[in-house]
């Protein structure tokens, strides 16, 4: 079986592994670097500066641990850049490493499928070849949205990637997009020391997330002196001499050293022979695919962001190990129930399952356990108290229907939850399990005994 993959995410790398582990001949033709937005401009970068910013907002309250330290710890961007640099490098060749121990070839240039079965790569000298192949994967990712009111120049009006490429931290930023990256970049560059204003046109940040959970998170936002305005939009940008006037729908005007766009993704179909050979793309241009990761056309398969749905490095992989067991014979279709996701704010978020509001809407007769961080001993060991969990379970069968948390760690958290879901687990089977203490894990075990009101480290109701 010879298979050749557009693109090196998250979404093709790991197809391309598992191809070669199940004996196909794989081709992996990447226009830029391994490892995709994730590992370039996206995950592993944003999550260095979430690291330097966690660190220097822990040396700043060193004194309420007993540590002295002389001076006031400030942040050096060049070296903070050059760290992230480090580490994107590092992964980088590790995954170069993993693709040429599976005896997988990779082409470094832009594919364009010409039919199911042939890839005109343009490589990077400019020289052109033909890939034969007997199945195909397309797993060309997204990237930023262009909003017109923001024209990205690449130096005042920014976008996601370009944050990577900046010379210093600016004085002022309007971030435009309160959703997973706005939001985590207003921590981030608020703990470095810029004044911040996070404008949305939606009710409130994180629309997707629970209810509960967002509104904590605007009152954390709030405490960090972040501006926060909602439900409102950008009318109009003036470009200054040492700035950016933007001025909003209600006719209020802000002057910012920066603006950071980080509202929507577009999707890479264009430009690589979909049109040519009829695979069927949706409104918004990402390609169409069934439960096994099928186009509509005969033998080509297509993962990750480019098919819409969620956006997500950890979905992208999955999505790829599907699509390979259904090429390699197999009758494999991808699972969207129970899918984690992690929002690295401070404090973290992380959820999976349904909101409260999704199985109210759906009619489900629900309970509901909550559990404060405030009330563990290893919340105040690390002084890290603020945030919550909530565990939604099916009345009837107690099983867990979601679980949503905002607090520290809460992306590691979680997946106790997901396995408990994923093997239809109730909220008495986590809240009978023993768990260590002094942990954060402790958090599980009190809202899943709060479901039933037995919490035994929280208020008598």
């Amino acid at each position: 079986m010879r298979l050749a993959i557009l693109g090196a995410g998250p979404g093709g790398y790991v197809a391309a592994i598992k191809a070669a582990q199940s004996g196909a001949q794989v081709i992996i033709i990447e226009a830029d670097e391994v490892g995709g937005v994730c590992l370039n401009w996206g995950c592993i970068p944003t999550k260095a500066l979430v690291a330097s910013s966690r660190m220097l907002s822990r040396a700043r309250r060193a004194e309420d641990f007993g540590i002295d330290i002389n001076g006031e710890p400030m942040p050096n961007f060049s070296k903070i850049l050059e760290r992230e640099n480090k580490i994107v490098r590092t992964q980088i060749k590790g995954i170069r490493n993993l693709l040429k121990s599976h005896g997988i070839t990779l082409k470094e240039g832009r594919g364009r499928l010409i039919s199911p079965k042939e890839v005109r790569v343009t490589l990077r000298d400019g020289s052109q070849e033909i890939v034969e192949t007997d199945k195909v994967i397309i797993a060309t990712g997204s990237r930023p949205s262009r909003i017109p009111v923001f024209p990205f120049d690449g130096k005042r009006i920014i976008s996601t990637d370009d944050v990577f490429r900046l010379n210093g931290i600016p004085k002022s930023l309007l971030i435009a997009g309160a959703g997973v990256s706005g939001c985590e970049f207003a921590c981030i560059f608020r703990e470095f020391g810029s004044e911040v204003t996070l404008i949305e046109m939606l009710p409130r940040v994180l629309a997707t997330e629970d209810i509960e959970i967002s509104e904590l998170l605007e009152r954390e936002l709030k405490k960090k002196k972040i501006r926060l305005l909602t439900q409102i939009k950008a009318e109009k940008m003036d470009m200054l001499d040492d700035g950016v006037r933007i001025t909003l729908a209600d006719g209020q005007e802000t002057t910012v050293e920066k603006v950071l766009v980080t509202a929507g993704r577009e999707f890479n179909s264009e430009g690589i022979g979909t049109e040519e050979i009829g695979i069927t793309r949706g409104q918004r241009g990402e390609i169409v695919v069934n439960e096994k990761m099928e186009t509509n056309v005969s033998g080509v398969y297509a993962i990750g962001d480019v098919i819409g749905g969620l956006l997500l490095a950890h979905v992208a992989s999955r999505e790829g190990i599907v699509a390979v067991k259904n090429i390699m014979g197999g009758d494999e279709r991808m699972d969207y129930s129970v899918v984690p996701s992690a929002i690295f704010t401070s404090p973290e978020i992380a959820s999976v399952g349904l909101r409260e509001h999704q199985a109210a809407e759906k009619g489900i007769r629900f309970r509901t356990g909550r559990f404060q961080f405030k009330a563990l001993g290893k919340a105040h060991l690390i002084g890290e108290i603020e945030g919550m969990i909530k565990i939604i379970s099916d009345e009837e069968s107690d099983r867990i229907l979601g679980v949503h948390i905002i607090g520290p760690h809460a992306s590691d958290l979680i997946h106790e939850a997901v396995l408990a879901m994923k093997k239809g687990l109730t909220a008495r089977d986590i809240s009978e399990t023993i768990h260590a203490h002094p942990t954060l894990s402790e958090v599980l075990m009190e809202a899943a005994e709060d479901v039933h009101g037995e919490a035994i480290h929280a208020p008598k109701q």
